[in-house]
């Protein structure tokens, strides 16, 4: 919604020692480029940008970047936005009670009106002040297990890009790394306008993750559930999973009945054993359409489908794109291979990297 010559929007960026820089700064730069820029019209309304943290004066970054935090938040008794950056997870994880001071604040600011933020793993901070118990959220996909193991009241979707929940809306979360993107073109667009917002996108070749972030995710499926006779499955799976009937074969391999590794198999992965080798399936041919040159029809022969029409059904439906929108999507482009090996008669030869990639293709 447009504003009308009104006051400024003040919107508080909070920095932690946990933070990233580039998520950072990229919000601070963004949201005041519009009015910088000359990108909004007289009348309508801008941002008040300001870096806040538990006090004011440099902070430590974990990118190993120095920041200068603007204002304490004990000087900030009101403004209409708060955003949490990216954060980065150490080895021993998120540290929970760590920052009562700034969780406090963030609550008082959603008493007062504001409306809360995160982008990526922010939310990780967020999640502390209970606003989001009960309510949907998105966080980084690499950290989903870890956050719904911590904070199990909140409904999590990390495929999802933004999302919107809250009674007034007004609590919102971004995904993935770059996912600050919409983050930042959400709040110009609903609070100056949507032309000011593709304005700014184009000033900064920003883009819509309108595909979500399914295409992104990685399957990794979990492998300390117990089970030693799933485990030994799974590991056989890796390796023959694009055999004719690899379900049927797993539990000819196993010891247990059909009824019994099939219940089993669920409860320790979370998928159904046909699913699983689904997944399996499509991630060996994201990476052949990122690596090869190899057609669709091949690569769906390669992973295990016979019917190419049926694999593409299959990977749309898994990734949300069509198998050649995401090689055009994720292929390394031409100008940035390596560039051929010169021959021992000083013509080019063949690419050693893409020699590789052949070899690794051929049926095992």
């Amino acid at each position: 919604m447009s504003g009308s010559g009104a006051e400024p929007l003040r919107v508080s960026i909070v920095a932690l020692p946990d933070a990233v820089i580039s998520t950072l700064a990229g919000l601070y730069d963004v949201l005041n480029g519009a009015a910088m820029m000359g990108l909004t019209r007289p009348g309508q309304r801008s941002f008040d940008v300001r870096i806040v943290g538990e006090s004011a004066g440099p902070l430590m970054l974990a990118s190993g970047v120095p920041v200068e935090v603007q204002a304490g938040v004990d000087e900030i008794a009101e403004c209409e936005i708060v955003i949490v950056p990216s954060i980065l997870l150490s080895s021993s994880g998120w540290q929970l009670g760590r920052y009562p001071k700034l969780t406090d604040w963030v609550t008082r600011m959603h008493a007062s009106g504001a409306r809360i933020c995160s982008a990526c793993s922010g939310v990780f901070l967020l999640a502390e002040t209970g606003l989001f118990d009960g309510r949907d959220a998105t966080v980084h996909f690499g950290y989903a297990r870890i956050f719904s193991g911590l904070y199990p009241g909140v409904i999590i979707h990390p495929e999802r890009v933004l999302v919107i929940s809250g009674r007034h809306e007004e609590l919102v979360s971004s995904g993935a790394s770059n996912t600050w993107h919409d983050l930042v073109l959400y709040l110009i667009a609903h609070h100056v306008g949507a032309t000011v917002a593709q304005d700014v996108a184009r000033s900064f070749a920003l883009q819509w993750h309108q595909d979500g972030l399914a295409p992104y995710m990685i399957f990794e499926a979990p492998t300390d559930h117990g089970d030693a006779e799933i485990a030994g499955a799974q590991s056989w799976l890796q390796k023959s999973f694009s055999v004719g009937s690899p379900v049927d074969e797993m539990i000819r391999r196993s010891r247990l009945a059909e009824r019994t590794f099939k219940r089993r198999f669920a409860a320790a992965t979370g998928l159904t054993p046909i699913a699983y080798v689904q997944r399996l399936r499509i991630e060996d041919a994201k990476r052949r359409l990122e690596r090869t040159e190899d057609s669709v029809e091949e690569i769906s022969w390669r992973v295990g489908y016979e019917d190419p029409a049926f694999f593409r059904r299959l990977f749309k439906r898994t990734t949300g794109m069509a198998p050649g929108a995401y090689r055009r999507r994720f292929q390394i482009p031409e100008f940035a291979r390596d560039k051929p090996a010169s021959a021992p008669d000083g013509r080019n030869g063949p690419d050693a990297a893409h020699l590789a990639l052949t070899r690794k293709s051929q049926p095992q």
